[in-house]
């Protein structure tokens, strides 16, 4: 059985790396392969479970029923499975969810009353090369901070308002999404990656920060100086976009940023505090932005 489960991990991942070819969102292969794991698992539990948890599931025997006690191997190792590992993972996974849609969250609320502009609005340099870096490091240490998504749908909002050329606006593009992934490696809450592995507690904030940040820096410096070449003179005057956040005050916006972005960066300190799960900071933090706007 567990020979079937490697095989069908593998021919799962491959679906998952192949999702354009083959037509299928990796969402719906990662489902599939994950329940069809769990029911292997779950058929097969009689012999993986004593091999791989043997001294978990003697623990949770000991300290079952007397009925389960008389049960059968099979029996026990299905309850073990039902009771003790999907309640596990389930845990883990909830932890990592409910961070990432309280983060998501913040930086929404954030991004519906402008408080983004709040960067943007400073950038009003003409010289592309000049441009191309600010907006390239303001998306690197942005991302670290936000998730790569966000960080790099506000500069290409940015963008489209200065660069007009289609050329060009996919160089600055095209930058801007490898400063938003180089900007959030280096972070804890900066990548979905990093987020997993720092709420399951694999990396702390400080190692993460110290041996990750000069490869982020230098896995940005590189492609950036060969874009730079492509990239000649200053841009025309772009067209200005109106937005419902132009209807909110400074002070508004103001206010709104530095608390979403201060709660973001308060998180792993919460955790340091406390020892909680980063999840309870972030909801934390959330509902007090909830409370203020």
């Amino acid at each position: 059985m567990l020979v079937a489960i490697t095989v069908l991990f593998i021919i799962g991942y491959l679906a998952i790396a192949l999702e354009h070819p083959l037509r299928i969102d990796k969402t719906a292969s990662a489902l599939l392969l994950g329940m069809l794991l769990w029911v292997l698992y779950a058929f097969g539990a009689e012999t993986i479970v004593p091999a791989v948890s043997g001294e978990e599931l003697k623990e949770f025997i000991a300290a079952s029923s007397a009925s389960l006690q008389q049960e059968s191997l099979a029996r026990q190792c299905l309850e073990f499975i039902l009771n003790v590992k999907i309640i596990e993972h389930m845990g883990d996974i909830s932890s990592t969810l409910f961070f990432l849609v309280g983060a998501m969250t913040i930086v929404e609320l954030i991004d519906v009353h402008g408080g983004f502009s709040i960067i943007t609005d400073r950038i009003s340099t003409r010289q592309k090369r000049k441009l191309l870096w600010i907006i390239c490091i303001i998306a690197f240490f942005l991302s670290a901070v936000l998730d790569n998504l966000t960080t790099t749908i506000v500069m290409i909002m940015l963008l489209r308002k200065l660069v007009n050329d289609q050329r060009e606006r996919w160089i600055y593009a095209s930058m801007v999404v490898i400063a938003a992934n180089t900007g959030g490696a280096w972070s804890p809450i900066g990548d979905v990656t990093t987020i997993m592995l720092w709420v399951n507690g694999n990396v702390t904030t400080a190692a993460l920060m110290t041996y990750v940040f000069l490869p982020s820096v230098i896995a940005l410096i590189i492609p950036l100086v060969f874009a730079t070449r492509k990239l000649n003179g200053e841009l025309p005057e772009g067209n200005r976009i109106v937005t419902r956040s132009d209807f909110i005050s400074p002070r508004e916006k103001k206010t709104i940023f530095f608390l979403g972005v201060g709660g973001l960066i308060f998180v792993p300190i919460f955790k340091s505090i406390t020892h909680l799960p980063p999840f309870i900071g972030i909801l934390f933090v959330l509902s007090l932005l909830w409370i203020f706007t």
